[in-house]
């Protein structure tokens, strides 16, 4: 076996175009779609950043208000970081029909990327190995993986290194793949050439902005994550503003309308490794079925999956407001009536909106 030494002297003579290539095609053979060399710089994207905490549109995610220069520069983040290796992996299992947002009243719709395995497990496992690839060619080096689970701005990196551009959802769009896609990060002391931006792509559209369901995109670019279905069924715990309930329909984890919408999307790729497969048919289940779960049947159903993040009490919460927004049965009014399983006030409060609902919805059809 090399040692050290005499690997860090086969690391000086390898190519650095050619160990980037290496690195690439790499990366595609562990199952990323898609492999950048970023610079380790993101400050063009704090002056909005912190506009965007100005003016309250993070809500309770009051983390986000910190580490705002380790955000920007890595390097604060990593010392010792030269270059970060930028992937994503498809997540989409079926693709769906372009510029399509299902109405399916009773069912209870799940974004795409949480209906399998917590992908961030997925990607922070693949990034190790891919260091560990690395390391067997180049020596000894020092990196760190990142899934979203750091202060990092991942996006921006993203896109200054030609991953795509930012669209008007604030979401990172492909040319060629559209945005069905989750990001990671493998932070190196690797002195790698850096890929270039690509051009932005969205034109005049606005599809994304028109098809919000709560209006969260309050301007191009600019999201509000307080008005946002993602933010208020993952990230949200209290009770959520009466005036938005009805925009938020059946979806009880996440929302995909302004990727559906997306013209882009016509090119999204399927996802290439089963992790992201549907579990205990979340892509087919309805609102009662879900309504009906305990405590113990939602650890057990959602144990590796990213809904776990949620708690059962706010999975409940946004059950009651999908059936609140179903056509009227009396079968969900019994269910709603039924204090099993048991629930908190919060949950009771959009409980009780959702019997109101069901009960307008019944005098409207006398």
């Amino acid at each position: 076996m090399a040692s050290s030494s005499s690997k860090k002297l086969i690391s000086e003579l390898i190519d650095p175009e050619a160990l980037k290539s290496w690195i690439k095609a790499e990366a595609l053979a562990l199952g990323f779609a898609d492999c950048v060399i970023a610079k380790p710089d993101a400050q063009a994207e704090l002056p909005r950043f912190k506009e965007y905490i100005k003016r309250g549109y993070h809500g309770d995610m009051k983390f986000l208000e910190e580490n705002l220069e380790k955000r920007a520069d890595p390097t604060l983040l990593v010392p010792g970081t030269k270059s970060v290796i930028c992937v994503r992996m498809n997540y989409l299992v079926e693709k769906p029909e372009p510029r399509f947002v299902p109405d399916e009243p009773n069912s209870a719709i799940i974004a795409r990327y949480a209906r399998g395995r917590d992908y961030h497990k997925i990607m922070r496992g693949r990034l190790k190995t891919l260091a560990t690839k690395i390391r067997e060619k180049v020596g000894e080096f020092e990196s760190r993986p990142f899934a979203d689970s750091a202060p990092v701005f991942e996006k921006s990196l993203a896109e200054n290194a030609g991953m795509g551009w930012t669209g008007k959802h604030t979401l990172l769009i492909h040319k060629k793949s559209g945005s069905f896609f989750v990001l990671g990060e493998l932070f190196t002391s690797l002195e790698l050439p850096f890929d270039q931006a690509a051009t932005k792509h969205c034109g005049s559209c606005s599809a994304c902005i028109d098809i919000c369901p709560t209006k969260a995109i309050v301007e191009p670019y600019m999201l509000d994550a307080r008005k946002c279905i993602a933010y208020l069924t993952i990230e949200y715990k209290g009770i959520i503003p009466e005036d938005l309930r009805r925009g938020i329909g059946n979806r009880v984890f996440g929302c995909d309308d302004c990727q559906l919408i997306c013209p882009w999307n016509r090119f999204a790729k399927k996802a290439s490794i089963e992790d992201f497969n549907p579990r205990h048919g979340l892509d087919q289940v309805s609102l009662l079925d879900l309504w009906k779960w305990d405590e113990e049947t939602f650890l057990s159903c959602t144990e590796g999956s990213p809904i776990r993040r949620t708690g059962f009490q706010s999975f409940k919460r946004n059950i009651a407001i999908g059936l609140g927004n179903a056509p009227f049965s009396q079968e969900i009014v019994q269910a709603l009536e039924q204090d099993f399983p048991a629930h908190d006030d919060i949950v009771q409060v959009h409980v009780d909106w959702a019997l109101q609902e069901q009960q307008l919805k019944l005098k409207q059809t006398l």
